[in-house]
């Protein structure tokens, strides 16, 4: 009797706690609703709390606990009336793992589906096949191998449960069966460090073509921008010094090399497609990341240091506009590296264009050396920028005139 009188009050406990649970939430609800009457209350924001979703959290875990003690009760009231086990345990674990086998591998399965088209998209340069290959490879070989030792962990749970007519074998050891799981994940791993090595190498120790040289552009990031500088008819960016960095020459450029006198300025990044492009990349302040996801190309900008990667575009812009049916569709320039409160903001267009285009565009460019930089560092002022500074004044004088008469009118 002693047993039966524990086991009653352990259960009216229980319930009486759930009880009680269910009583605050229901008065908290009606205080909440009461409250809504005299002032609209957002239940959006009460949902978004972290407190809430705690609370049902608790609140789970205490219905698990309930429901397991009354099982608990319901077992110890067989056991005492001399009864069999009322529920086999051993077989809802089994069924328990053949119901996470299922519902694993369709998990599988969606993921591929559902989030496959989220991982990167279309490669558009040379080396980005290289490196979709190398990626699809050993996603590949990574997901037969989920799968099958999968299958076997929850197969022999679901074959093998104890049933308590059959006793475990015991099988210390076996060198072959070692030997094999050694052996093959070490050859697959050899294989496909070794693929990306060579493939690494490739992109970082190309041999330079002399009838086909790479386009030189200089990128400097900084706090949150990138800038952008050609090199002018010579082929040539000229050198820079951070020490020689002020607000009128917010590059550092050095202008005692000649290569720095025609080099270009330009808001966007436009290449040619199918040329080599060498991007030489600095910081002015923190750690940036130059990453352009569409050709796989990701590097560091490091202050007091410069970076070098070098690649070919395979797809015009315009194509790719086809290709994903999206007549908005630009390629761009991120930061991948955390480098402060505006680190999203840190974006630039990029156009692949043809060689022709790329020719015309350039001709549009206007050159970082401007009159007034060349009045700060003693340089001469040719004739031509003479004129087209008059001419630029004049044009401003003119407008200011015009709006002037527009507002005594």
């Amino acid at each position: 009797m002693s047993l039966r009188k524990f086991i009653v009050n352990k259960t009216i406990a229980g319930l009486a706690v759930l009880f009680t649970v269910f009583s605050s939430m229901t008065a908290f609800a009606q205080e909440a609703a009461a409250t809504a009457t005299a002032k609209p209350v957002d239940m959006g924001q009460v949902h978004k709390s972290a407190l809430f979703y705690v609370l049902m959290f608790l609140l789970l875990c205490l219905f698990i606990a309930i429901v397991g003690k009354a099982l608990k009760v319901y077992e110890l009231t067989r056991e005492t009336q001399g009864k069999s086990e009322g529920i086999n345990w051993n077989t809802v674990n089994a069924v328990l793992f053949a119901i996470f086998l299922i519902v694993g591998l369709y998990g599988v399965y969606w993921e591929y589906t559902v989030h496959g088209n989220m991982i990167l998209p279309e490669a558009a340069s040379e080396h980005g096949k290289k490196i979709d290959e190398m990626f699809n490879l050993t996603l590949i070989i990574t997901t037969i191998v989920f799968i099958a030792t999968h299958i076997v962990l929850f197969s022999f749970a679901y074959f093998y449960k104890s049933s308590g007519k059959r006793k475990a074998y015991y099988y210390p050891h076996n060198n072959t069966l070692e030997k094999i799981w050694t052996l093959v994940p070490a050859l697959v791993l050899t294989v496909l460090v070794l693929m990306g090595f060579l493939t690494w190498r490739s992109i970082f120790y190309k041999v330079e073509d002399p009838n086909n040289k790479p386009l030189s552009i200089e990128i400097t990031s900084s706090q949150f921008q990138w800038d952008v500088r050609y090199p002018g008819p010579d082929g040539l960016i000229g050198l820079k010094n951070y020490k020689l960095i002020t607000s009128l020459n917010a590059l550092g450029i050095d202008f005692n090399d000649k290569n720095s006198l025609d080099d270009l300025v330009a808001d966007e990044i436009v290449i040619p497609v199918n040329k080599p492009v060498r991007f030489t990349l600095t910081s002015k302040d923190v750690i940036h990341s130059f990453y352009l996801p569409h050709f796989r190309v990701q590097l560091n900008t490091v202050p007091g240091m410069t970076s070098y990667f070098e690649f070919t575009p395979t797809i015009t812009t315009a194509d790719m506009k086809t290709k994903t049916n999206d007549p908005k569709f630009d390629y761009i320039l991120l930061c991948s590296k955390i480098c402060g409160a505006n680190h999203f903001n840190m974006q630039k267009k990029v156009r692949v264009v043809s060689e022709q285009e790329y020719k015309e565009w350039l001709v549009g460019q206007s050159t970082y050396l401007t009159n007034d930089l060349r009045k700060a560092f003693n340089l001469p002022i040719p004739p031509a920028a003479k004129t087209a500074d008059t001419a630029a004044t004049a044009s401003t004088v003119a407008v200011g005139a015009t709006n002037q008469l527009a507002l005594k009118k």
